[in-house]
């Protein structure tokens, strides 16, 4: 198991950008593969990126392609999503998860808050 502390959400323009970090603790993380998903208000949680144990393979939902850069650090036990030019509708929380393989996903963290205005 891997603990995961997500950080970096808040309130921002559309247009403007914004940084997420999942920091872990435990487990192996260099084993894991990570991901970000996102829970709007009144919907179902989705799938946001994905990236591989090394990094070279990454994933991401067709709305926030070209937008949003996930990444990772795995001497630092780290990932990050890149988000860019945000808009309203990308307003939700943000959650990080590992896991042993792409779609499954066994620990998350906490979440953090992203609200783009307009």
């Amino acid at each position: 198991q891997v603990h995961l502390v997500e950080s970096g959400g808040g309130l921002v323009q559309a247009g403007g950008s914004l940084r997420l970090s999942c920091a872990a603790s435990g487990g192996t993380f260099s084993r894991y593969v990570m991901g970000w998903f996102r829970q709007a208000p009144g919907k179902e949680r989705e799938f946001v990126a994905a990236i591989s144990w090394g990094g070279l393979k990454t994933y991401a939902t067709m709305s926030v392609k070209d937008r949003f850069t996930i990444s990772r650090d795995n001497a630092k036990t780290t990932m990050w999503l890149q988000m860019n030019s945000l808009k309203p509708e990308d307003t939700a929380v943000y959650y990080c998860a590992g896991g042993a393989s792409m779609g499954k996903y066994d620990d998350w963290g906490q979440g953090t808050q992203v609200t783009v205005s307009s």
